[in-house]
């Protein structure tokens, strides 16, 4: 069964978050995961969303995850 990490994020410091996303997508390939949602502007419905970008990873399992 998939599992999913959800990520609600700011963004204070451009040149560290690159530095970060580069590492971070390359620990994400290696257990499997893949990117189903990075970034982008957000329309909030309903309920408190606390960051200003989204983001969905999707693993093969809990365990992978």
């Amino acid at each position: 069964m998939a599992a999913y990490i959800l990520g609600q994020i700011n963004i204070t410091d451009v040149e560290t978050f690159k530095r970060y996303s580069e590492k971070v997508s390359l620990t994400v390939q290696q257990y499997g995961g893949r990117y189903l949602v990075r970034g982008g502007a957000v329309d909030k419905l309903e309920g408190t969303f606390l960051g200003r970008r989204m983001v969905v990873i999707e693993f093969q399992s809990v365990e992978a995850a």
